[in-house]
This record gives C-alpha cells, structure tokens and sequence, in this order.
C-alpha cells in the first residue's frame, strides 16, 4: 500500500558536465494531484521527468515514488509515460501500439486499449499505420499509450503539443476526472493557460524550482494579474523567489 505521498524528492541533482539540468530540486506530489512543471525549454522539465522514472541517474538526492525508491521495476507497471518525443512504432497500427505498450505494463483488457483510443478520438484510425498519422494524431496516439494500463501516476511530458484546443479540452476533462478517481498527474508545460487547470505548480528556470503553489497562491505572492508576470517576477528576484 503506498503512502499519501507519490513522489518525493529531495535535493535532487543532474549534471552535465558544468551544466545543472536538475539542480537541487525538492517535490512532494499527493494522490489525485494534477501537478504541473511550467517552465520554458530547457528548464529541466524533461529531465526532472525522466530522473523520477529511473530512466536516468541522478547526480545527488533521492527519489521515491509509489512508496519506493527509484529505481524499482515493480513500480513501473503503475506509471504511465508520455515522452515528449514520440516513442512510436510506424509500421504498427495505432492499436497495435496501444495495445504493445499496455501489454509491457502488464496490462490485458481489450476494454482499456479501445477506450485510451477512444479518448484521444482515434477510433477511425485504429487500424492504420504510424507512418500513415499526422504529427497531432501521432501525439494522440502517445497519450493513449501512456493511459491503456489504467496507472496510478501519470508523467505527461508536453501532452498536449500539436492537438486542436477542442482535443485539448478534451484532454484536460479526462484528466481532471482521472485525478478525482484517484490517479496523480504530473504534467510539464510552457503553456500559461494550462498552467491554471492544474491544482499545484512548480515553476522551473535553469534546472531550479523557482516557486511552488496553487496559479491563485503564486499571482497573490507576486501581486500579478497572470501567472506569466508571476513566472517573471519569480525568475527575476532569483533565491528570493524560490522555495524556504
């Protein structure tokens, strides 16, 4: 049984070489959050991601998620991910991929494959091949894999990159409703307006967790109208700005 906490971190570092992709960052994610990382490229976000899934060795600090400590194969089957690349097979259809990828996570219900694609309104193209998608159904597609296997936690690297604002919409429903059932999300962005659908945010800069807080708590800290001035605000005033 895991504990109300689903992923924790504490200082955690990544270096490359002089640069710090991931520099002393601190997180305490709960169950059924909807937790988003706002931060423009190359402000660590994709690493912080693939730090916590164990796909890549931090430098310092430590990791746990599900209860345990990263790495660990027996959590992976509750994690569901959404690479910001597309991790596709083009030859497959999009329901071979989906239903590949729910398989690897030991998942076996037809029911959950047809209803991740149904999402993500693919039900016209289940049969046709990757190669055969646009780059937004290819994204589409992604999402679907990354939900086939029903996880606990769900880390969405830029999800909704290169989809309609209507599937947009869409998905940030589903979401929600995924997050009141339960589920935790982390979902990164440089999107402002997403930013407000989530519950809490970390606002990430140069590796950094600049701030951390509901949109309505870091504007009322700024004393701004948009979290964009907020993000601003927070990126100038530097260590004043981070979290104590």
């Amino acid at each position: 049984m895991i504990s109300e906490t689903v992923l924790e971190t504490t200082e955690l570092q990544k270096c490359f070489g002089k640069i710090h992709a991931v520099d002393r960052v601190n997180l305490s994610i709960k169950i059924g959050e909807i937790y988003g990382l706002l931060g423009p490229n190359g402000s660590g976000k994709t690493t912080l991601i693939r730090l916590c899934l164990g796909l890549l060795h931090p430098t310092a600090g430590a990791i746990r998620l599900l209860g345990a400590t990263v790495p660990n194969k027996s959590t992976l089957s509750k994690v569901g991910y959404m690479t910001q690349a597309k991790a596709l097979y083009e030859e497959l259809t999009v329901r071979e991929n989906v239903a590949f990828f729910a398989e690897m996570c030991g998942s076996h219900e037809p029911a959950w494959i047809d209803e991740a694609i149904a999402l993500v309104d693919l039900q016209d193209r289940a049969r046709s091949p990757v190669r055969t998608l646009s780059g937004g159904m290819r994204q589409r597609t992604s999402l679907a894999c990354s939900l086939a296997h029903r996880p606990q936690l769900l880390l969405l690297d830029e999800p909704t990159v290169g989809v309609d604002p209507q599937l947009r919409a869409t998905f940030w429903s589903y979401f929600r409703r995924l997050a009141d059932s339960g589920v935790t999300l982390v979902v990164s962005s440089h999107v402002m307006d997403e930013a407000e659908r989530c519950d809490r945010l970390g606002f990430m800069r140069q590796g950094r967790l600049l701030a951390e807080g509901s949109s309505a708590e870091l504007r009322k800290r700024k004393g701004t109208n948009t979290l964009e001035e907020a993000f601003l605000k927070f990126a100038e005033d530097g260590n004043e700005g981070g979290l104590r």
